[in-house]
């Protein structure tokens, strides 16, 4: 309750106490608002309604496992930049530091990094929503269990996630955050398994959607990825000790070895016995599938320089380009990318073409991402704080500006004008991946159907009137298809996770849209990873 309500209501019982004739009226007004509050609580519930990639890491058995924690985060920054979370167990007792801001806001302090103690820890990295931000959302989320203490961290989404949570508060559970993660802590709980590495099983098994998942206990180190594969999760290697995080930049930092990727479906199982020796058991609980990575984890989500899936990511972004150029090919007397997203395509396009690659827009790395940003305004405000005309590279040519992406188009129309404004003679728009149609359930910040740029313009050309751009094209899928994996899109088995090219789900979505719950309409996506 805020203080001004509490303020309220210590107001309403005195007025009570001095006028009881009055209590009638008096208890009207209370219990307005207490149904104010009610309702209050249920927009908290639903407060985060956008998904937002995110970023795990975990380490078991070194004696700097919160500084590498600190590190591995810090290289996964790109996947949140809200809030950052790390569980350690020094053998006796779990600590947990949690904090809203950047990694390297908090975790380069030695004071902070001394209250992580211990040989093993888990982190999370958040990103930002258009909901609260709250502290008691920030993972990992740690919960005592008869078998001792339990810390989870995940990147995704549970498609099931709010189903699951109302059940369970129907049979008298208590949610302290608006976290998928805490449905997986109650059915932990619940599970009847002895066990917590098989109760961490069963749990998942209930489980519908993409994910990679982290847990910690007092000797386990637990590492999961969904049945098909959509969320990436790598292990690696330091010394001899075993190493999870979402992708391979974090275990570049620490001068780790990768080892393999933790594969669709399994769920990995480390332990330190009493001798100190770690075991490593590889479990597959859900039934064999084809892996299906979601391709935005090439277009636009993972760092350059990791490997996803066994894909270089800047390679495989410099190939968009070089296949949008073959497809979308443009009378241009200069190529410039959006940077920093759209860099590696726009040099393939470049390099595919013969057009020059020029840096004609500067961008502000000390300014966040804009695609997950929380209004609209702020979307429009903050193009114009990271980026910047480099008018020496621009005025008076022909520019082809080459993007990977374009989702609501905020972001595209500003670059335009600043483009124009700049002097040039004609803009060009090459985006490195298809027109986005349909909404992620998955674990991306993307906004409903009909704010998709794609769905309020029938057709390139009606797109590029609206951005104010001289053409706009688009990577078809099949070119996509053929940058990342080297085949076209099989229609009826696809090689990737593309619904939101397609609308091709791969998995049920049982928290559908437009639900009702205590009267209110709830959105499917409820706040995760």
């Amino acid at each position: 309750m805020s203080a001004t309500r509490d303020g309220n209501r210590r107001s309403l019982l005195h007025f009570v106490t001095r006028a009881p004739y009055r209590r009638a009226c008096i208890e009207q007004r209370l219990a307005a608002m207490k149904q104010s509050i009610s309702s209050t609580f249920l927009e908290d519930l639903d407060g985060d309604t956008l998904h937002e990639e995110c970023g795990v890491f975990g380490i078991l058995g070194h004696q700097d496992a919160a500084t590498l924690t600190a590190l591995g985060l810090h290289a996964l920054q790109h996947r949140g930049q809200e809030a950052a979370g790390l569980v350690s167990f020094d053998g006796k007792q779990f600590h947990t530091e949690k904090h809203m801001g950047l990694v390297g806001d908090h975790y380069t302090n030695p004071v902070t990094l001394a209250k992580l103690p211990g040989s093993a820890a888990i982190g999370h990295t958040r990103y930002s929503t258009t909901g609260e931000v709250a502290l008691r959302n920030v993972q990992p989320l740690f919960a005592e269990l008869e078998e001792g203490g339990i810390a989870i961290a995940h990147n995704g989404n549970f498609t099931n996630g709010l189903t699951l949570r109302r059940q369970i508060i129907a049979t008298g559970a208590i949610c302290q955050s608006t976290s998928d993660t805490e449905v997986v802590l109650h059915l932990i709980a619940r599970s009847r398994h002895s066990s917590t590495a098989d109760r961490f099983i069963d749990a998942i098994r209930q489980m519908e959607g993409g994910y990679s998942m982290l847990a910690m206990t007092r000797t386990k180190l637990i590492a999961a990825r969904d049945p098909i594969g959509i969320r990436p999760l790598v292990m690696g290697d330091l010394d001899g000790k075993p190493i999870f995080c979402s992708e391979t930049c974090a275990l570049d930092i620490i001068g780790a070895k990768f080892v393999r990727d933790v594969e669709n479906g399994e769920v990995i199982i480390c332990e330190i016995q009493p001798d100190g020796s770690i075991t490593i058991d590889s479990r597959r609980p859900a039934r064999p599938q084809a892996e299906r990575p979601c391709l935005f984890e090439y277009v636009y989500f993972a760092r350059p320089d990791s490997v996803v899936s066994g894909r270089n990511v800047y390679q495989t972004r410099k190939a968009m380009g070089m296949n949008l150029a073959k497809e979308a090919p443009c009378d241009g007397d200069v190529v410039v990318p959006v940077p920093d997203g759209g860099t590696p395509a726009a040099l393939g396009y470049a390099q595919a073409s013969g057009i020059p690659f020029e840096y004609g827009i500067i961008r502000n790395h000390y300014v966040g991402r804009t695609f997950i940003e929380p209004t609209q305004q702020i979307r429009a405000f903050g193009v114009k704080l990271k980026h910047s005309a480099n008018r020496a590279m621009i005025e008076g040519k022909r520019v082809v500006l080459v993007d990977d992406s374009i989702v609501r188009g905020t972001t595209s129309l500003k670059i335009v004008q600043m483009i124009r404004d700049a002097g040039a003679k004609e803009v060009h728009i090459r985006v490195a991946s298809p027109m986005i149609y349909h909404p992620d359930f998955y674990g991306i910040d993307t906004p409903d159907a009909e704010k998709l740029l794609a769905n309020q313009y029938a057709g390139a050309e009606a797109m590029a009137k609206f951005i104010g751009a001289d053409s706009l094209a688009f990577l078809s899928i099949d070119g996509l298809y053929m940058a990342v994996g080297g085949e076209a899109r099989n229609a009826a088995n696809p090689q990737f996770t593309d619904h939101y090219f397609t609308g091709d789900y791969p998995t049920r979505l049982l928290d559908k849209e437009g639900e009702k719950m205590g009267g209110r309409k709830v959105s499917v996506m409820s706040i995760n990873g």
